[in-house]
């Protein structure tokens, strides 16, 4: 086969693939509120909704970010968002890890209040996403009750896209999400002694 007949083959099945893709985009006429959820073993988890947060500001969308554990680092993320004060909140409503704080009274009381904040910014009409920061972990742990968490973001606004992140995300969860997505390890540079780095893990 020629270079030339090559090419052709190509730009056909190009073309045909473009008509199939034309089609189906054509017959996606809904456009409402997404539930993300962000949960799996792997790194990345926080990382993928910061980038969405930084797509979101970057469209001209308002983003309120609560976390729920990390509150206590100093992350890069938050240091590029608090230059849009005007479309990213982020609050910091963590105690740190678990096996930090090694105080579950102190953590319920953190996740509660964490909560509360979350569910001011979802009713709030001048946000257009809410990411939810680790509440998988709290979720995890039971320091919030699952069945008013599950009503409230099925109960959410039309258009509000809510991200959760954490590993170990309940079943039930993954039930009503509209996107999951589950960061599976493969390798990781801590089991080799590496350490956390800047610009990396914060």
């Amino acid at each position: 086969m020629t270079e030339e007949e090559i090419n052709q083959r190509h730009a056909e099945k190009m073309a045909k693939k473009k008509a199939a893709r034309d089609k189906m985009l054509a017959e996606k006429t809904i456009e409402k509120g997404l539930l993300i959820v962000h949960t799996g073993k792997g790194k990345g988890k926080t990382t993928a909704a910061m980038g969405l947060a930084a797509r979101a500001v970057g469209n001209g969308k308002k983003v309120c970010i609560v976390q729920f554990v990390k509150g206590v680092w100093n992350t890069g993320e938050r240091e590029v968002l608090k230059h849009f004060p005007d479309l990213c909140v982020m609050k910091a409503m963590g105690e740190g890890f678990t096996w930090d704080t090694q105080d579950r009274a102190r953590d319920i009381a953190a996740a509660q209040a964490a909560w509360a904040f979350a569910k001011e910014a979802m009713a709030d009409p001048s946000f257009d996403m809410v990411i939810l920061d680790e509440m998988n972990i709290v979720l995890r742990y039971d320091y919030l009750d699952l069945e008013e968490v599950l009503e409230a973001l099925k109960s959410r606004r039309d258009m509000l896209h809510v991200v959760i992140t954490g590993r170990n995300a309940k079943d039930e969860l993954l039930e009503i999400a509209d996107l999951v997505t589950e960061m599976t390890q493969v390798k990781h540079p801590f089991r080799s002694g590496v350490k956390a780095q800047i610009g990396i893990e914060f």
